[in-house]
């Protein structure tokens, strides 16, 4: 009996242990990974140009700290960040993760893990504390905007920049001909990122088109939003933003479409 091909499954995390892990993850789920990173760091120093060395942190004079991503958590903890007497916010599993890691103590994890749990997580104990976010400078003013209208002050410290790797585009070319099965989107800029790329290539129409015949999954509703706001049909999006969540579900939703 002929063997069915498998899935390609495309996964635009950083290239680093995050990209390894999803390869992994989409290789245990029979299908085949198209790792194609679509960001990649730039570490911000106090006078904003590209860090070699002295690395901004989070204030230390804060009553609360908030801290949205494992890479925010690993530049802060490199720079020798020291939380001192804060409340020690998570915005997530993976970054509460990296901040034990690293030797942190984590006070708050929100149950949904977004700007919005967080901030309704905090609004009826932030009202005239101040309240640090790092993060980088892509984050959403959904957690700024929401912290402030429950009366804390504000300070928003960006600890890296989020930009598209040059070589990226390889599932752009793939989804214009028709030979993606699945994209699994983790933020509105990896959309964007992707859109640049495919537009790079001369294949921007063609690389809508060629998703909206595979599967999409996005993270969350933000990058929902995105992706339908740019023309592209999202098909999963899971109830807990997780990467392995979005993976399993994008890949079974995928499968009846890929063997009909």
């Amino acid at each position: 009996m002929r063997e069915e091909p498998r899935l390609r499954v495309a996964a635009f995390r950083p290239a680093d242990d995050r990209l390894d892990d999803a390869v992994e993850l989409i290789e245990s789920l029979g299908a085949d990974p198209v790792p194609d990173p679509m960001l990649a760091v730039e570490s911000t120093t106090p006078d904003g140009d590209e860090a070699d060395d002295g690395q901004v942190t989070p204030r230390t004079d804060a009553d609360y700290v908030v801290l949205t991503s494992k890479t925010g958590v690993e530049l802060a903890a490199a720079a020798g960040w020291d939380p001192d007497e804060a409340t020690v916010c998570a915005i997530g599993e993976s970054t509460a993760a990296a901040l034990h890691e690293a030797g942190y103590g984590v006070d708050i994890i929100p149950a949904e893990y977004s700007s919005t749990g967080l901030v309704e997580t905090l609004s009826g104990a932030v009202a005239g504390a101040r309240v640090e976010v790092a993060r980088s400078d892509h984050g959403s003013a959904v957690l700024t905007d929401g912290l402030e209208a429950a009366g804390a002050y504000v300070h928003e410290t960006i600890l890296y920049r989020l930009v598209r790797p040059p070589e990226s585009g390889e599932s752009a070319a793939l989804a214009a001909s028709g030979d993606l099965d699945a994209a699994l989107f983790t933020s509105s800029l990896t959309v964007e990122h992707f859109l640049d790329a495919a537009a790079e290539r001369g294949v921007r129409e063609a690389a809508i088109d060629g998703l909206n015949e595979a599967t999409v999954g996005a993270i969350g509703e933000p990058t929902r939003e995105t992706a339908e706001a740019a023309g592209i049909a999202v098909d999963v999006v899971p109830d807990q933003a997780d990467f392995e969540a979005l993976a399993c579900e994008a890949v079974e939703a995928a499968a009846p479409t890929h063997h009909e």
